[in-house]
């Protein structure tokens, strides 16, 4: 072997090379194990939102199906409130018709009286 076949700058070199191959799977392989870490959570997420959108469309259907069923109800009791209503100002009316009638009456009673 000759002197100049051994360069000691070109074993540094080659050395220094492989260092950083070296660090660069780990880093790859690093960059791995996160992303895969990553991925991981996010399916979990998912499985949750899927689940949790599956309930809402459960108490939806549910809600639907309640207020189709109480849809009679409330037509049922705005007609009541409108007959109610209704009769209140029939009443009132009347009333107030036999209060001036009353009235007079009574008048009358009393111009009567007092010749």
């Amino acid at each position: 072997m000759n002197t100049s076949d051994f360069d000691p700058r070109l074993h540094q070199q080659m050395g220094e090379l492989l260092a950083e191959v070296r660090n660069l799977r780990d880093a790859f392989r690093q960059s791995e194990i996160k992303s895969d870490n990553s991925r991981s959570q996010m399916h979990g997420r998912l499985d949750l939102l899927v689940d949790r959108v599956a309930k809402v469309e459960g108490t939806v259907s549910a809600v639907q199906e309640d207020i189709s069923e109480m849809r009679p109800v409330t037509d049922d009791v705005r007609r009541w409130k409108l007959m109610g209503l209704g009769a209140l100002g029939i009443v009132g009316v009347g009333g107030t018709a036999l209060g001036v009638s009353l009235a007079g009456v009574f008048d009358q009673v009393m111009k009567y009286l007092h010749r």
